[in-house]
């Protein structure tokens, strides 16, 4: 498929962003350099987390902040690019919160990123360091998707670090939203991702790696796009969500919930794409309670998930996959779920999975993304 390249994404300045680039210069110099590495009394570091949920509310991120403490050294702040529809026809008076509370369809919801924008510049300066924003706002089926993502680069200039989490196939999720279905050989997907190695955004993208309820034995279904779509963009840093995993797409398909021997061509799959230097710029998170579980199901389980992270200690992050926590017990419930894993990982690959490889990808995300808003948004 020939691919549509991205060309004179933009639209010059709009009155927002000139009213924001005052704080541009003070946003690069004062808070947007990489910050410090995290001291080693903080945990973890969250390269996943949803500050809003399906509906749009959230935690408050003062509050948020709080719930952080001395436990989360830094994370990244985005909410959930996709709205759940209150179909009255569907479920009456009863108001879903979440996409399997209802069959009614769900929308994508740009307000999300001014929001997530407008909430972290309510923040002082050293507390701004600890957060990285994402922009998620956008529909990755729609060819216009990246010049959405240059406008809030432009309107924002000084707050995103990266796009996502975004989704292409995701169980009970692309069937619901309304409009085009998101696929990985859309050009629209290639024109985000050319677009985002170019300014030097991270990305976070969430594609299953099989349909749910797979056989067996078979090769995962979006296994060989992925991988094609991954080796278009060596020039983009890409971290696959949740090892592409799901709550039933399992590691070891139908017959295997855990991560163990029946699973192993899964790691297979993991170690081929890590060892291969083809996908030098591809990373995974280790986010989401779903993940977590197979990761700890069963010994053997918990013996080839920490022999993963070990052999590749460099191409892993931990994140919560939390939505709108409202306390700290909440926040560490997805890390103390890998406590058995990471008694058995060495101390180095711990502290790079747990905080030095966020620290490392953000830190060079911030940086470049300054230097692009510095040469590309206009200034009156």
């Amino acid at each position: 498929m020939k691919r549509t390249q991205l060309k004179n994404v933009g639209f010059g300045s709009t009155r927002f962003a000139i009213t924001f680039v005052s704080i541009l210069a003070f946003s690069i110099y004062a808070f947007g350099q990489p910050s410090s590495k995290a001291p080693d009394t903080y945990l973890f570091n969250d390269s996943h987390f949803h500050l809003t949920n399906y509906i749009q509310k959230g935690t408050d991120i003062h509050k948020y902040l709080e719930i952080m403490g001395d436990k989360v050294g830094r994370s990244t702040l985005f909410g959930i690019p996709l709205q759940q529809t209150w179909s009255y026809e569907n479920s009456g008076d009863f108001a879903p919160t979440y996409y399997l509370q209802t069959d009614a369809p769900l929308y994508y919801y740009s307000f999300t990123d001014a929001f997530i924008a407008t909430t972290y510049l309510k923040l002082r300066p050293e507390e701004r360091q600890r957060l990285d924003p994402m922009i998620t706002g956008f529909n990755p089926a729609d060819m216009y998707a990246a010049d959405h993502i240059r406008r809030v680069l432009e309107t924002f200039p000084g707050v995103f670090s990266g796009i996502g989490e975004f989704s292409i196939h995701k169980e009970f999720v692309s069937s619901k939203v309304a409009g085009d279905t998101a696929s990985l050989t859309d050009p629209a997907l290639d024109r985000i991702l050319d677009f985002a190695g170019e300014v030097g955004l991270v990305v976070i993208l969430h594609n299953d790696i099989d349909m749910p309820f797979a056989k067996t034995g078979t090769e995962p279904v979006f296994l060989k796009q992925m991988k094609e779509l991954l080796r278009r963009h060596p020039k983009t840093t890409i971290i696959w969500a949740h090892l592409g995993l799901g709550r039933v797409v399992r590691p070891g398909g139908e017959a295997s919930p855990e991560v163990g021997e029946r699973s192993r061509p899964f790691q297979n799959i993991v170690n081929s794409i890590l060892g291969d230097p083809v996908y030098s710029h591809v990373y995974f998170d280790i986010s989401w309670d779903e993940v977590a579980k197979y990761a700890v199901a069963s010994p053997d389980a918990i013996k080839s998930s920490s022999e993963m992270l070990n052999k590749f200690p460099d191409r892993f992050l931990f994140g919560t996959d939390n939505v709108a926590p409202q306390d700290q017990a909440t926040q560490m419930r997805v890390y103390d779920m890998w406590l058995p894993v990471w008694r058995q990982l060495t101390p180095e690959a711990s502290r790079k999975v747990r905080l030095g490889n966020y620290e490392r990808l953000f830190d060079e995300a911030r940086r470049k993304v300054r230097s692009w808003e510095q040469k590309n948004v206009v200034r009156q």
